[in-house]
């Protein structure tokens, strides 16, 4: 199975490159099943209804959250309807929607995905990732009930999600980071076959400040002050995420290969 992940999309600029791009990359890449993270498509603040519509009809057949899951209310009910949108496993259980989900692709090949929350410098305390998501992993077995099994690992701290994707390492296809909205350069096999990436990066403007226009961030950093809220970035949009192929018996990762298309990080 050859599985597409797209970080985090932030504002129009990063939904034009997604909406412009996505068709073209599923086709051009053979991509049996597609994710993107879209917790800061809209406005840089969650994910509208609208804009939810939008991602879904081009292509995705899963859109993850984050911590911004419900900054945008129509979602709140929207998600208990469209189940191919997840919001963080480990949130309240009172929580609308679901945090893991089991899908199928177009062979009809179960693919289990899931996101978590980490806890490490996040501004809210969150359920514990591990025990969590180990809960999910006992009841979907790699290779039995799933052919493949991806997480969505959002959190702040490199250390945390490297900790995460080793201890989910050779029961899930991928452990993928979010969050951060900068790409890392270390896309690897696990030594049990699990694919991972700290950060996928995110979809959007990389003339800006993690996607929001300079001009505010620059000066709460230089004065300690700040002066107005911080709005998304306009500029030319960067596809960034990652294609993960693997195996139909085993269910483990073959190859993990970044992706970077347009924008500030052209692709070589």
């Amino acid at each position: 199975m050859r599985i597409l992940f797209l970080g985090d999309i932030v504002g129009r600029s990063g939904r034009s490159a997604v909406i412009n791009n996505l068709p073209t990359i599923i086709k051009t890449n053979k991509i049996d099943f597609s994710v993107v993270n879209a917790e800061n498509a809209t406005s840089g603040m969650g994910l509208s209804v609208k804009h939810a519509k939008e991602i879904l009809e081009i292509g995705a057949d899963c859109i993850t959250l984050g911590d911004h899951a419900f900054d945008q209310k129509d979602m709140l009910q929207f998600i208990e309807t469209e189940h191919r949108i997840l919001r963080p496993l480990n949130f309240s259980k009172s929580a609308p929607g679901k945090g893991s989900n089991i899908y199928a692709d177009k062979r009809g090949r179960k693919i289990l995905v899931s996101q978590i929350l980490g806890q490490v410098f996040m501004k809210r305390p969150f359920d514990d990732p591990f025990s969590e998501i180990d809960g999910i992993l006992s009841k979907n077995i790699l290779g039995g009930r799933v052919q493949a099994s991806l997480i969505d690992i959002h959190c702040e701290a490199t250390s945390e999600k490297m900790a995460f994707g080793h201890f989910c390492d050779g029961r899930v296809s991928a452990v993928i980071g979010t969050h951060t909205h900068v790409p890392t350069s270390d896309a690897m096999i696990l030594p049990n076959g699990t694919a991972y990436q700290s950060d996928a990066g995110m979809c959007g403007s990389f003339n800006s400040v993690i996607g929001m226009d300079k001009s505010e961030p620059l000066r709460r950093f230089v004065t300690g002050m700040s002066k107005e809220r911080f709005t998304p970035a306009d500029g030319e949009g960067t596809v960034c995420g990652a294609i993960i192929e693997t195996d139909d018996k085993s269910g483990l990762a073959n190859s993990i290969e970044m992706l970077r298309l347009g924008g500030c990080l052209r692709s070589t």
